[in-house]
């Protein structure tokens, strides 16, 4: 008898053995995997807390120690920070920008999705080709062109000005993202719609649309996370301070010799812990609308 033969009927004679080498194996594997990930937690956690914690501290603690724990908390800094900076008004404004533009993303990309998930028509995927390369081109590559179309239709410094381009750059990621969730739906689901009698409006609101709720909230997610921390074109497009949004409003913390660090940490503190809520809360429908898209 060989030793391979040897070997197996060993294994097969001991199947215990075999079975706990396994699931020491595996322990091993989520071991290394949960090791790697709260590596890389920490890498982005850790930042936000000296963020929070340096908002309690004086501009010569922040400087002096600025690993240290704030002596006392003290929310008066984040009020001063609330009212000095007009970030009311300001996030006032990110959110109708956002809401509007939100909106504009989902409702164009959902019929878009269903366009070139359904039909068959010439240039097909020369058109979807250009969502796709939306993805690759910076914006800074049409800044210039941007503009002026802009200031000949007269919307700048106005709230389109930046709608406008928001929704133009979130519609990329999101029909692509909706057009691969609504192929992996059953052709036999929309066959079944069809010989029900129902048209393209109805099969696409009252049949795929609740079927793809974890795709519609992974786009709006994602929209709304870039919408509201866009800083570029939101200091280009809108002068205006009345209409400015939280990113460029921080500006009103920084001078040109010097900056107020605990009102602005203070500042960035009450913008950022409501966005990471959001994602903690629906970060679920995230991962299933990212994950279930992707498996047919």
């Amino acid at each position: 008898m060989s030793s391979k033969t040897v070997a197996n009927s060993k294994t097969v004679a001991n199947p215990d053995a075999a079975q706990r080498g396994l699931v020491t194996r595996f322990i091993g594997s989520r071991a290394v995997y949960h090791t790697i990930m709260i590596g890389f937690s920490i890498i982005f956690v850790v930042p936000m807390l000296w963020m929070v914690m340096s908002s309690f501290k004086t501009k010569r603690e922040i400087f002096g120690s600025p690993f240290s724990l704030p002596k006392s908390l003290d929310f008066s800094v984040w009020t001063e920070a609330w009212e000095r900076g007009n970030l009311g008004q300001y996030v006032l404004n990110s959110f109708f920008v956002t809401f509007v533009s939100v909106l504009a993303i989902l409702v164009c990309s959902l019929f878009a999705a269903y366009a070139f998930s359904r039909f068959e028509f010439r240039f097909k995927n020369v058109l979807l080709g250009l969502f796709v390369l939306g993805l690759l081109l910076p914006v800074q590559s049409y800044l210039t062109a941007q503009s002026r179309l802009f200031d000949a239709l007269y919307i700048l410094d106005t709230r389109w000005a930046l709608i406008i381009p928001y929704s133009g750059l979130g519609l990329a990621l999101a029909v692509f993202l909706l057009k691969t969730y609504m192929d992996s739906l059953p052709k036999e689901l929309f066959e079944a719609a069809r010989m029900d009698g129902a048209g393209d409006m109805r099969i696409l609101f009252s049949v795929v649309t609740p079927l793809m709720v974890p795709g519609i909230a992974t786009v709006a997610i994602f929209s709304v996370l870039a919408t509201w921390n866009e800083f570029l074109l939101s200091i280009l497009y809108v002068v205006d301070d009345s209409l400015r949004t939280i990113p460029a409003g921080l500006l009103a913390f920084t001078g040109k010799y010097s900056t107020d660090y605990p009102t602005l940490f203070a500042a960035l503190s009450i913008i950022t812990i409501p966005m990471i809520a959001i994602y903690v809360v629906f970060h679920r429908q995230v991962i299933a609308g990212v994950t279930e898209g992707s498996v047919k």
